[in-house]
């Protein structure tokens, strides 16, 4: 169950955070990673035995590793014991909110990580050298971007080799999910909770109409799934809020909230959430309170602006290197007009380019 530290830490987390915390929060659980294996590899899921599932300290890898937010290693045991006895595997699964052309040579270099650490692990141990042996890895990149992902995930796709240099380049295989490009059928095909969760965040940016038809589905169905614990129906309802207060606008989230409030959550963890949420939303209030203090109608209008700016740089750098967008910033923030914000919004949810971005930018500063 989580404790009240860790839920005030998920509701308090930085905009620009929100896409890697809420995967290491949805991660947590054991089972959503049986859910994202159900759906990237069915045919394993017999012979991963996920109650042993255990998520490596991170004082395993070098710090190079355990520095990056964005992966997550567990290992598990393997049930088939008629080729050897006691198998461990290890399960790495790398968060993308972008697309990395490096993506291969990334996860190369973090496989031998892992490789390394096991290997002084067993350096520091009396099992003699003629035992070693390095426990397979199965890299699962997990991408929740808006666009498709369509970089290959192999070396030789980095490399301008002819075919008979190829044999020398490494290979392996490497699973993917791009939550936004899948189908919702494929995702809850086999009505495991992960899939229904990745529902709703494949919708975190549909219409209004959309997204409340999302939520009371995927609510019905997760009063149907009678093998969720309590602190899993928690967790997932808690991971639904945290998106709701993350990617939609303000004057939806109430109406959203209540549809999700009388469902599974107990007075403590309610209070939690609200104390959280106030210091979700005293950031986007700061505008807004000091123009009334000050005695000026455009203060809250400025709060609006500055929360719509926020949230245009947060979806860009969903998608676009981040230093590239925050170098907008102060373009974005000389737009004085909420609806023309509101218009680079849409944009940013849509555009497959920065430079159509900042055509529609340059548009919109030529009108203001």
């Amino acid at each position: 169950m989580s404790t009240e530290k860790e839920i005030r830490d998920f509701f308090t987390i930085p905009v620009g955070h929100f896409p890697d915390k809420s995967a290491r929060w949805l991660f947590k659980e054991k089972e959503n990673i049986r859910g994202l294996v159900e759906i990237v590899a069915n045919e394993l899921v017999e012979y991963l035995d996920f109650d042993g599932l255990v998520e490596l300290n991170r004082s395993f890898v070098s710090d190079t590793l355990r520095e990056l937010e964005s992966d997550m290693v567990f290992s598990v045991p393997f049930r088939d014991t008629s080729e050897t006895d006691d198998l461990l595997i290890y399960i790495l699964i790398e968060h993308q909110s972008t697309i990395d052309p490096m993506m291969a040579f990334r996860l190369l270099f973090y496989m031998c990580q892992i490789w390394d650490g096991q290997r002084r692990e067993l350096e520091a141990s009396d099992v003699p050298k003629s035992k070693w042996r390095l426990r397979p890895i199965l890299p699962i990149v997990f991408y929740t971007g808006t666009q498709r992902w369509q970089t290959p995930l192999s070396l030789s796709a980095l490399m301008d080799v002819p075919e008979i240099l190829s044999r020398f380049v490494p290979s392996f295989d490497t699973l993917l999910l791009g939550v936004k490009e899948t189908d919702a059928a494929e995702l809850t095909k086999t009505n495991h909770p992960f899939g229904w969760l990745l529902k709703v965040l494949q919708n975190e940016h549909a219409d209004k109409e959309t997204m409340i038809e999302v939520l009371l589905e995927v609510i019905a169905k997760l009063d149907t799934i009678h093998t969720m614990t309590e602190s899993q129906r928690r967790n997932a309802i808690l991971y639904i809020l945290n998106l709701v207060f993350h990617r939609r606008h303000e004057n939806e989230q109430g109406e959203m909230r209540e549809l999700l409030q009388t469902h599974t959550l107990d007075k403590e963890v309610e209070n939690i959430m609200t104390g959280a949420e106030a210091v979700f939303a005293r950031g986007k209030a700061e505008g807004k309170a000091e123009g009334i203090e000050q005695g000026k109608t455009e203060g809250i209008e400025q709060g609006e602006r500055k929360f719509a700016v926020e949230s245009i740089i947060d979806l860009l750098g969903m998608q676009f290197p981040l230093d590239a967008v925050q170098s907008l910033k102060p373009e974005l923030e000389q737009i004085t007009d909420l609806n023309r914000l509101k218009v680079l919004n849409r944009t940013a949810h849509t555009t497959d380019s920065l430079d159509a971005f900042k055509q529609t930018l340059q548009e919109q500063q030529n009108g203001s």
